[in-house]
């Protein structure tokens, strides 16, 4: 049974592949886009129960497509986590600022990852 579908809107398909293999070791169903665009559409057309946000993005970046995500009174709630290389507080209040729910920090602690995305699923 899966604990919840989780949309990853990541560019680089490395770091797509460790987050599919982290969550669905942990019986998670994942989708993966590669740019915020493709992500949006995918929030549109689908149901998910958590989306993990890349901040640096070719295009629309992870800040404003997470702003996009919060206009939508539909969105209002689901959980948008960002991931980031940016380790710096300035960059981290600028990311908190867009909307999301949380920040993960990259390289992805999987111990984290899974905290933060245990209770979300409605499957």
């Amino acid at each position: 049974m899966s604990k919840g579908h989780i949309l990853v809107v990541e560019d680089h398909p490395d770091n797509q592949q460790l987050v599919r293999w982290i969550l669905e070791d942990e019986a998670y169903e994942v989708t993966c886009a590669g740019t915020a665009e493709e992500g949006l559409c995918l929030l549109e057309s689908g149901r998910y129960d958590a989306v993990l946000m890349d901040i640096s993005l070719p295009g629309i970046d992870g800040r404003e497509a997470t702003r996009i995500i919060r206009t939508n009174p539909q969105f209002s709630t689901l959980p948008v986590f960002a991931l980031t290389a940016h380790g710096l507080e300035s960059e981290q209040a600028s990311i908190l600022a867009s909307g999301v729910t949380g920040l993960l920090t990259k390289p992805i602690d999987e111990v984290e990852l899974i905290a933060c995305l245990e209770g979300v699923g409605h499957s």
